[in-house]
């Protein structure tokens, strides 16, 4: 496996358990639906957070979030509505970006909760 798809395993991992510590529960990873997948889809409460996680390990100071094209974005609301409709979910769903940015063998991680209004 390569080093880019290693760290990007790693950095759902560090995600994934990030949003566990602070009460979500993580009801799917990887979930794919025709061109798209979600890394995470978890939940706290009534509210569904669709979690897209970029991961990188270079000093480059680009804004990672930044790094979700308008494509991505859609494809992202095209999955996250099949899953809702597949599981017969009816309550709230935001869109949120973690950003894992490793440095030698420490991990800095930002969560951006309805990052697609940032933009």
């Amino acid at each position: 496996m390569s080093a880019h798809n290693e760290l990007g395993r790693e950095g759902e991992e560090w995600a994934a358990n990030y949003l566990e510590d602070r009460g979500y529960h993580i009801r799917c990873r990887n979930y794919r639906y025709l061109k798209a997948e979600i890394d995470i889809i978890a939940q706290k409460g009534n509210v569904i957070a669709i979690v897209e996680v970029k991961s990188r390990s270079s000093v480059y100071f680009e804004n990672i979030a930044e790094t979700v094209s308008r494509k991505k974005i859609s494809l992202l609301v095209t999955a996250s509505d099949n899953y809702m409709n597949t599981h017969n979910l009816d309550t709230e769903v935001r869109f949120d970006i973690i950003t894992v940015h490793k440095t030698n063998n420490k991990f800095l991680i930002e969560h951006i909760e309805n990052a697609f209004y940032h933009f």
